[in-house]
C-alpha cells in the first residue's frame, strides 16, 4: 500500500486532512478550527508522504514531525498523524485504540468543552445561571468548565478590572496585567458563585487566562482553595504562547493545594518535559491536533502518569473528527486519565454526513468506545460533497 495524494478541504469550520492510498483505502485527520490555519500548512507535507506506506506511522512520521513547531505548523503534523492513523486501522480492520495498544475502559468521560450556554453578562449571578444550564443539559456533565478572567469579556466589561488597558479586540489578542483589588474580588465571587450551583455532584476547573501576574495567579488560586476546584488553566501561558515557562509555573504549583493546568499551545513531548519532570503543573492538557496526534499524547500521558500529574486532553475545537479521535485516544490512557474536551461539529450538519457516533453521543457524561476499524468515524460522501467550495471539489474523489 503506498500513499499516491494529501489533500485537504474547509468543511463547515473545520480543515479536513484526506490521505489516499493505491488500494482505495483513505484516512481522515481534523485541523482544530480556531486558528486561521491554511491549506497549504498541510500540502506543504505532502512532498514527504507520497510513495510511502501510510500502516508504517511512525516510520513516515519521522520524515515530517521534525519540520513541525508551533501552532499552525504542528496542527498540520499532528492531523497528518491521525489520518494516518485512521488508515492503517482500516487496513487492518481494527479501532485505532487497539493499534496503540488496546482500550483499558469501555467509555470515556468528558467535560463540556464546546457545549457553553451565552452569558447575558459576566456577574456572579450570571455565572451561577450558566451553571445551573449545564448542570442540567442532557449530556450528564460530571465536570465543568467555564471561562473567567483574561479567558473571558471580563477584563473589558468589568470597570478597573486590572491595571493595563484592553489590547484591540481579536482571537489570539491578549490583554495581560495585574488585576486590582475589585478585579480579583470579582474573579474570586464568580468562581464562589459558579460552585455555589455545582456543589459536590459536579467537578468545575475554570479556564483562566493566559495573562495573569504570578502574585496574582498565587492569591488567586489560594483564594479558592475551599472550592476544591478540578484545576486552574493556562492562568500564566497558554492560547498563542510559544514556550512553556516551566519554572513559573513550578513557583505557582507548589505556592498552593489547588491543581494548576496547562499545556494545549504545546507541540511534541520534548516540550512537555520540563512541566513534568519539574512536577510544575498537576494537570496537563495537551490537544492532539496539536501536540503531534495520538501516539505522541498517548506517550506524553504515560509519562506524566509516571510522575504524579494528571491527564485531561483539550479537544473544544477539532470537531467532529477530533472527537473520533479522542475517544480512540483516551479510550487507553492510564489512570491519571481525568477527562477530555467535548468538541462538536459546526454547523449541525456535520452530524448529517458522518457515520458512527454513538446517539446519543454523550451518557452520563461519558461516551462509549466502539470497535470499528480506524477512527471509528466514516463520511456519507454523497451528503459531505454538497458542503465542499468549489475549489475543494475534488477533495473525496
Amino acid at each position: 500500500m503506498k500513499i499516491i495524494d494529501v489533500r485537504c478541504a474547509v468543511i463547515g469550520d473545520y480543515p479536513v486532512v484526506r490521505i489516499v492510498t493505491d488500494e482505495g483505502i483513505d484516512g481522515y485527520g481534523p485541523v482544530e478550527s480556531y486558528k486561521p490555519y491554511l491549506k497549504w500548512h498541510v500540502l506543504h507535507y505532502r512532498e514527504y508522504l507520497i510513495g510511502e506506506d501510510p500502516r508504517l506511522v511512525e516510520r513516515v512520521m519521522l520524515k515530517i514531525r521534525h519540520r513541525g513547531s508551533f501552532k499552525p505548523w504542528g496542527a498540520a503534523v499532528s492531523a497528518i498523524e491521525i489520518a494516518l492513523w485512521d488508515l492503517a486501522g482500516k487496513a487492518a480492520g481494527l479501532p485505532v485504540h487497539r493499534l496503540l495498544g488496546g482500550k483499558v475502559r469501555d467509555r470515556v468521560r468528558i467535560y463540556n468543552g464546546a457545549v457553553r450556554p451565552q452569558r447575558r453578562d459576566d456577574s456572579p449571578e450570571a455565572y451561577a445561571e450558566t451553571m445551573q444550564q449545564m448542570k442540567d443539559a442532557a449530556e450528564g456533565f460530571t465536570i465543568i468548565k467555564d471561562s473567567i478572567a483574561f479567558h473571558s469579556s471580563m477584563a473589558r466589561t468589568v470597570p478597573n478590572f486590572y491595571y493595563g488597558d484592553p489590547v484591540a479586540q481579536g482571537h489570539g489578542n491578549r490583554d495581560r496585567g495585574p488585576l486590582t483589588e475589585r478585579g480579583f474580588k470579582h474573579a474570586v465571587a464568580c468562581a464562589e458563585a459558579m460552585k455555589d450551583v455545582l456543589g459536590d455532584d459536579v467537578g468545575l476547573a475554570l479556564d483562566c487566562g493566559p495573562g495573569w501576574t504570578l502574585p496574582d495567579a498565587i492569591r488567586f488560586a489560594r483564594a479558592v482553595e475551599p472550592l476544591n476546584l478540578m484545576w486552574l488553566e493556562d492562568l500564566l501561558t497558554g492560547d498563542y504562547t510559544p514556550y512553556v515557562d516551566a519554572s513559573t509555573y513550578r513557583d505557582l504549583t507548589t505556592s498552593t493545594s489547588t491543581p494548576i493546568h496547562t499545556g494545549e499551545q504545546l507541540y511534541l513531548r520534548q516540550n512537555f518535559v520540563q512541566l513534568i519532570e519539574q512536577q510544575a503543573v498537576r494537570v496537563i492538557g495537551p490537544d492532539p491536533a496539536d501536540v503531534g496526534g495520538l501516539a505522541e499524547l498517548k506517550w506524553i500521558a504515560e509519562y506524566a502518569d509516571l510522575h504524579g500529574i494528571g491527564m485531561a486532553p483539550h479537544g473544544t475545537g477539532d470537531g467532529v473528527l477530533g472527537l473520533a479521535a479522542l475517544i480512540q485516544v483516551s479510550a487507553t490512557l492510564p489512570a491519571n486519565y481525568i477527562a477530555f474536551e467535548y468538541p462538536i461539529g459546526k454547523p449541525d450538519w456535520w452530524y448529517s454526513i458522518i457515520d458512527g457516533l454513538p446517539d446519543p453521543i454523550v451518557v452520563d457524561g461519558h461516551i462509549a468506545v466502539g470497535d470499528a476499524p480506524g477512527l471509528g468515524v466514516t463520511f456519507r460522501v454523497d451528503e459531505a460533497k454538497h458542503y465542499l467550495a468549489a475549489e475543494d471539489a475534488a477533495f473525496f474523489d
